[in-house]
């Protein structure tokens, strides 16, 4: 088996000696008390505070840990600034598709949609907003299947249910599909959850590329897709180009050009 990272080693007394000190503490004080040079120090404090795990008081430059650490053990990003962080882009989305917009993150053992554009068309629509969604039958849970590792395991404790004849109820195929996600980036579903209706989706990434939600179109099968039934390309690339986006704006960097 692969040795320790001394680097994560490092950083994890960093952040444990902040925890137990009196408060802020200066560079030199923590590389004296970890007996690091003081350039190594300050390159974990520099790579700790760009991820929010520190905080540098700028009038005396020490540090202290930062409101970032508040998240870990609950939720690393809070739905409603998800939302306001995309916005958007999301009704961007819908204006270039012309399809339905969702966003949505894990909650217990599910999909929460926590923002829904209708489609632009100025039909009837029901708002989906607060919507549970099963993981296995829609492209926004099987993004985030393939990512969350706690609602990955959720999934495994609960039964797959067959909500119309195409939804992935054997879970030799749905790990298949998964991995086909995280190959391609993106997901799809086509009737899988409702007769008629595809969809397509794509992670959305926090700082240090987590997984914090997804973001997806929904309409029509013929909309979606052509005669063969594979998503229509153009389509997929809008829905890839808005989960970067949005991304971008929560300062998850430039490695998402990788992703496609």
């Amino acid at each position: 088996m692969p040795g320790a990272i001394q680097s994560i080693e490092r950083a994890a007394a960093v952040l444990r000696l902040l925890a137990r000190g009196s408060g802020r503490l200066g560079v030199g004080d923590i590389a004296g008390a970890l007996d690091l040079p003081k350039p190594t120090a300050h390159g974990i404090l520099r790579t700790l505070q760009g991820v929010g795990f520190v905080e540098q008081d700028p009038g005396t430059g020490k540090y202290q840990l930062g409101a970032a650490l508040l998240h870990l053990g609950t939720s690393y990003l809070d739905a409603n600034e998800l939302r306001s962080r995309a916005i958007n882009w999301a009704d961007a989305l819908a204006a270039r598709t012309g399809e339905s917009v969702r966003i949505g993150t894990p909650m217990d053992g599910a999909v929460v949609v926590v923002h829904h554009v209708f489609r632009p068309d100025n039909t009837q629509q029901a708002l989906e907003l607060g919507e549970l969604l099963p993981p296995h039958a829609t492209a926004l849970g099987k993004v985030l299947l393939a990512y969350d590792a706690d609602l990955a395991a959720a999934m495994r404790r609960t039964e797959l249910a067959p909500l119309t004849h195409r939804t992935l109820v054997d879970r030799s195929a749905l790990a298949r599909a998964l991995g086909g996600v995280r190959q391609a980036g993106w997901a799809g579903d086509i009737e899988e959850v409702r007769t008629g209706e595809a969809g397509i989706a794509a992670p959305i990434r926090a700082p240090g590329g987590l997984v914090v939600g997804a973001i997806g179109i929904t309409g029509a099968v013929d909309r979606l897709c052509d005669a063969q039934l594979r998503h229509r390309p153009a389509l997929v690339g809008q829905v890839l180009d808005a989960a970067r986006a949005v991304s971008r704006d929560l300062g998850a960097g430039h490695r998402l050009s990788s992703d496609r």
